[in-house]
């Protein structure tokens, strides 16, 4: 969490915005600073759970691999966004947390991203950056952005990440 706020904070600073709470990101933050520098997407909803995120342009919505993925983009030269949505049987974000330790997970932090409760981490050995929420139904939702290589990859892969948010139910 700290990387990823790190990075949505640097673009702040570079844009002259506000300063955010500590491990806490809101899209009303962020979103500003994209019309600034001009980088135009759109919010992507999902028919499993009542959550947004924004793709930037030049990620396109492909077949998804397996079950487990909701959502899949990709870019041209092989990146993209993947999005998850996986049964864990209630586990706690404090729990997957744990677990994610075990599986060679990096820079586990938690924190909030637009009121929702998160963890963020990083996976090494695929060049990602991860974001993982819990939901009251048992499951974890998560969004994987990969490769991060360079602090480009790193800026629009924390913009994807820290616009994930919930759409208020009827």
């Amino acid at each position: 969490m700290k990387k990823l706020f790190a990075l949505v904070l640097a673009l702040c600073l570079l844009c002259g915005c506000t300063a955010l709470a500590e491990n806490e990101i809101t899209w009303e933050q962020v979103e500003p600073l994209l019309e600034q520098g001009g980088v135009n997407g759109n919010f992507y909803t999902f028919d499993q759970i009542a959550v947004a995120i924004f793709i930037p342009e030049g990620l396109e919505s492909v077949e998804l691999p397996n079950d487990s993925y909701i959502g899949y983009f990709a870019a041209e030269d092989g990146s993209g966004v993947a999005v998850q949505y996986v049964n864990v049987e209630g586990m706690d974000l404090e729990a997957y947390a744990a677990a994610l330790s075990e599986v060679g997970a990096t820079g586990i932090e938690t924190g909030t991203v637009n009121g929702l409760p998160c963890v963020t981490y990083e996976v090494p050995a695929n060049n990602s950056m991860n974001i993982a929420f819990t939901t009251e139904a048992g499951y974890i939702l998560e969004a994987v952005v990969a490769p991060v290589t360079d602090d480009s990859s790193k800026l629009a892969g924390s913009i994807i990440l820290a616009s994930i948010q919930a759409i208020p139910q009827e």
